[in-house]
């Protein structure tokens, strides 16, 4: 049967695994979705409010880019569900033809903590637009995601910061799990929307797996790693990486959400996540600094003022040193997104290991300089670094 074919009225997502590195846990996949076939591992743009600071539609298509994201929240305030249902979702509000992925809005209750309460009702907010007190629910946020028409939705979760320590990451683990029933009752089209999961538990490796074992029971199409990358330790941080995907189904994709520096990339799809996110590329951009495979470049220095040279020889975008307003945001998707079909590739070809060492040998300038938790990352999943 062809990925095509696969996506029916009964399943609106198939995952091929085309291959896998016999060495460490990462997988090449072909994920069909309603839109478009994503072929994983995947980075997929933050598109916050349906569009992609700096850079259209148009030019994201033609740097290969098979899934973006949009933020429930912000589009559920304005301009509304209502009128983005009328624009045919947010596919032809955004004019995009590819796939999208669509938060639960969740993640407001961290970065809006002011102006939040959570209750086991759902979240309340006071909007910062014109200080209406709103409450998002599971039901709410499902029903936002169903008219904005995403190929992807994510369920609502108590979202606590990764620092958080105590009974608060216990309760809001079991309440992301009474919320993901909530969730996948209040789906009206799950035959054409996929509910994904998100797995939460903080640091707590008893937590996560406890979250695990009740989320895998559900039939959902995929899972997310939720709850990390906002400013836990590194070490924390992979550690509960590779503890969620040892127990992650294998047939279901594997989303690791927050995450976008390419060595956190190259290292967590070492450890068996298939896709990711972050608004990383883009705040870099607005900086003025641009991301190459041997780390950064800040375009604003004036040793570059009259440089009229590409930014990196091998990027196959436009972006000029001098000319990087707006260019610099293309530059940067086309990095990401060049470096995860270079490490698809890889994967594909049987070299996955040999990419990682080549990769970190160009990001930085000596061995002494790896980060230690990238390299016990990777020790643990059998690649030992020079």
């Amino acid at each position: 049967m062809s990925l095509k074919k696969a996506v029916t009225a009964a399943s609106p997502l198939a995952l091929r695994i085309v291959a896998e590195c016999p060495v460490t846990k990462a997988r090449a996949c072909d994920l069909a979705l309603p839109h478009w076939t994503v072929s994983t591992p995947v980075f997929m743009p933050v598109g916050t409010q349906g569009t992609l600071k700096g850079i259209t539609a148009d030019q994201l298509e033609s740097l290969g880019c098979q899934i973006c994201l949009g933020n429930t929240y912000h589009l559920g305030m304005r301009p509304g569900p209502d009128l983005i249902e009328r624009a045919n979702g947010l596919h032809g509000f955004m004019n995009w033809k590819r796939n999208l992925l669509t938060d639960s809005g969740g993640f407001q209750m961290v970065s809006l903590v002011e102006l939040s309460e959570v209750t086991e009702e759902g979240v309340k907010f006071k909007s910062p637009y014109d200080g209406k007190e709103i409450l998002l629910s599971p039901e709410k946020s499902i029903s936002i995601q169903n008219s904005l028409g995403s190929d992807i939705m994510m369920q609502l979760d108590d979202v606590v910061s990764s620092t958080v320590k105590g009974p608060r990451v216990e309760e809001a683990m079991h309440r992301s799990i009474r919320w993901l029933d909530r969730c996948i009752a209040a789906n009206k089209h799950p035959d054409r929307q996929n509910l994904f999961a998100i797995i939460q538990g903080g640091l707590d490796a008893q937590l996560r797996k406890a979250c695990l074992n009740e989320m895998t029971q559900r039939d959902v199409p995929g899972f997310a790693i939720g709850g990390l990358s906002g400013g836990e330790e590194k070490d924390d941080f992979w550690r509960m990486v590779t503890l969620s995907t040892d127990y992650l189904p294998r047939e279901k994709p594997r989303y690791l959400m927050g995450v976008g520096y390419a060595v956190d990339l190259v290292v967590c799809v070492a450890l068996g996540c298939d896709m990711f996110d972050c608004v990383f590329p883009t705040r870099t951009a607005r900086f003025g600094s641009a991301l190459v495979p041997w780390g950064s470049l800040q375009v604003k220095q004036k040793q570059y003022a009259k440089d009229f040279q590409p930014i990196d020889p091998d990027c196959q975008c436009p972006t000029l040193i001098k000319l990087f307003f707006p260019f610099l945001f293309n530059e940067h998707f086309s990095f990401q997104l060049t470096l995860m079909r270079s490490v698809r590739q890889s994967i594909v070809d049987g070299r996955f290991p040999e990419f990682i060492r080549t990769f970190m040998k160009r990001m930085f300038p000596s061995p002494d300089q790896y980060p230690g938790w990238a390299m016990e990352a990777l020790a643990s999943v059998n690649v030992a670094l020079d």
